[in-house]
């Protein structure tokens, strides 16, 4: 049957840059290398699993995944990679434990199980069956076109907010092409706007490096002039030429609601926080601060927080069987709601609606446990519907005519709280800006003071571009404003600036470290092939 409806899931796999350069691997010096532990066993293997499972049973699925930089260059890390495998022999370690001291009640010990059984299959999947490459996976993928990889900047910096310099705009778009390159071949259609932050400023940058369409804000798109004629359900093109896709606002919120019924897997609640230290002292810093474990008993509606197998008969235990057919029922919720909204739009307008579902990929297992069934169960389903498929944006938008699409110019907008960029800049974040902008200055000048430097100056160059580019990033902004890590954050920020400010001193005086500038080359060892001069003005 002919096409008539049609939807597309894109999701974003992003962390700000976590690595901690230490030679130990023991996981209790990990810090906020766990939230790169946790992306990998608790997102993406699961998500690789999904359409492992697609593919075996001939069930069509197709979606979007942009894939930040700055994790592909960690998925990439050997020592990363090495410290995440080490985490998992631990887990797998205490899981043993656990299953032991809960032999004495059965609920428990099923779900310790379950646990462990579920690490250590990741674990094997991971070193055996995907051998230890994240990104060769997804690129196996992206090849038989099951997905398609957006690109995204190179710190996920909040492009509105550098809009007014264009060294930065283009640095932030140009560096990290050569990574997409190698990592997946070929170019990019789409590119993935860092928080769906969109400003006039951005277009001329997406057209020069060949960018066919991104991703804002339902509000954008709506507020647009002139108006969209076809709302949010159908694409626009800019005067310039861009594709641009507004995010469904309802897709968004029922999603949203779904994932927090409270019969879902509590992912914060790990025994690794409420075990006594003995049971747990694996799992400890050397400053005794309590790290996650990966065993998980509880659902959201629990309350009794002891975590003793002796009390946990007053507690409320995670139910796997009726939380995996509450996913399924959501799913299938979800696809006829979406179906209904898509016939509607279609009676007041030519052309084939889309839905756009477009979100964090850590909704779907690390914040979600039961996300990746959820999509598993859409794709099964949806694959039983005449009119109605999932389609990647860029196979959409080639299936419409192109001349066909209006000329809208979009309202600046963004994610985030009210939709308009307060998220990263309110009293919590502001004084990040000032410093950052005549940091930014400070760079073109010494691009443009060195334009033909090589040994040691290059060096230092490079490594002052990098420092500018993780300051950027809008992870510690967006960490500030909603309390989370603050002072991880303002470490990140203020650690950024103060190395630029090193470099730039120092190549005023002269006089470089050679010592120190090897030892900051390891820490923030991103963008390998670099070249500072991007950084210089067009002329």
């Amino acid at each position: 049957m002919e096409l008539r409806y049609a939807a597309s899931i894109v999701l974003e796999a992003h962390l700000p840059f976590v690595k901690e350069y230490h030679e130990e691997e023991d996981v209790s010096q990990a810090g906020k290398e766990s939230w790169f532990f946790k992306i990998i066993s608790e997102t993406l293997l699961p998500l690789i699993e999904v359409f492992d499972r697609l593919e075996n049973d001939h069930v069509p699925f197709s979606l979007g995944l942009s894939v930040s930089p700055i994790l592909c260059h960690m998925l990439t890390d050997e020592h990363l990679i090495k410290k995440y495998i080490h985490y998992t022999d631990k887990q797998i370690d205490f899981g043993k434990q656990e299953i032991e001291r809960t032999a004495g009640h059965s609920e428990i010990n099923k779900l310790a199980e379950i646990f462990y059984n579920k690490i250590l299959d990741k674990r094997i999947a991971f070193t055996e069956r995907y051998e230890k490459n994240i990104i060769k996976t997804l690129d196996y993928f992206r090849r038989r076109g099951k997905i398609e990889i957006l690109a995204g900047t190179a710190t996920n910096a909040f492009l509105p907010f550098i809009g007014n310099n264009a060294e930065s705009l283009q640095a932030q778009m140009e560096i990290p092409m050569s990574g997409y390159r190698r990592y997946f071949g070929g170019s990019p259609q789409g590119f993935w706007l860092p928080a769906l932050g969109w400003t006039a400023a951005v277009e001329p940058f997406m057209r020069a490096y060949n960018f066919c369409y991104t991703i804002i804000e339902s509000h954008g798109m709506l507020f647009g002039k002139p108006l969209p004629q076809k709302g949010c359900f159908y694409p626009v093109k800019t005067p310039a030429g861009t594709f641009i896709l507004a995010r469904d606002f309802n897709a968004v919120k029922q999603i949203e609601q779904m994932s927090s019924d409270r019969i879902y897997l509590d992912n914060d609640r790990d025994v690794g926080y409420e075990m006594p230290q003995d049971i747990v002292s694996s799992f400890l810093s050397a400053d005794g601060e309590r790290r996650r474990t990966g065993y998980k008993y509880w659902p959201r509606v629990a309350a009794n927080r002891t975590g003793n197998p002796e009390d946990a008969r007053a507690d409320v235990l995670y139910n796997p069987k009726a939380a995996s057919d509450r996913a399924v029922e959501n799913a299938r919720t979800f696809l006829e709601s979406t179906v209904s909204r898509l016939k509607e739009a279609s009676r007041h307008m030519d052309g084939i609606p889309l839905s756009l579902y477009a979100h964090n990929a850590g909704n779907f297992g690390r914040y979600w446990h039961e996300g990746p069934q959820f999509i598993e169960s859409l794709f099964r389903m949806a694959a039983d519907c005449q009119d109605f498929r999932f389609l990647c944006p860029s196979e959409y938008i080639y299936m419409q005519n192109l001349s066909g699409f209006q000329v809208v110019a979009p309202e600046f907008s963004s994610m985030g709280f009210n939709g308009y960029a307060e998220t990263w800049l309110d009293v919590s974040n502001d004084w990040i800006y000032r410093h950052l902008t005549r940091a930014t200055e400070r760079m073109t000048e010494l691009a443009e003071r060195f334009p033909d430097d090589t040994g040691l100056k290059e060096r230092a160059l490079n490594q002052a571009a990098r420092e500018i580019l993780l300051a950027q990033s809008s992870d510690w902004p967006s960490l500030l404003y909603r309390q989370d890590s603050t002072g991880f954050a303002r470490n990140q920020v203020e650690n950024a600036l103060r190395n630029f400010t090193t470099i730039y001193e120092a190549l005023g005086s002269n006089y470089i470290s050679t010592e120190w500038l090897t030892t900051l080359e390891r820490r923030h060892n991103i963008f390998p092939n670099i070249n500072y001069r991007v950084f210089r003005r067009k002329k």
